[in-house]
């Protein structure tokens, strides 16, 4: 899953060198617009919908992968199918 998450960053943003514990505003230096568009590039990927409050959740990296984990998203999981 770490993988695809920053696949998805990478993506959006450019930046790379990604580990469990970066901080998406400490350590990538991301502004509000940039996590609005890693959040929809992770809805898109994962036919999701996450909501605002959700949003404020998601810190580090690590966040992110527990939150797709707990929506059932698996790190074989591609274009929103489970493997189940």
């Amino acid at each position: 899953m770490l993988k695809i998450v920053e696949e998805i960053i990478y993506t959006v943003t450019g930046k790379r060198n990604i580990t469990d514990d970066t901080d998406f505003i400490k350590d990538l230096e991301l502004n509000s617009f940039d996590i609005m568009n890693i959040v929809c590039a992770f809805e898109e990927r994962f036919q999701i919908t996450i909501p605002t409050r959700d949003v404020w959740k998601i810190h580090q990296v690590k966040d992110a992968v527990r939150y797709l984990q707990e929506k059932g998203i698996s790190s074989s999981s591609e274009n929103g199918s489970e493997d189940r």
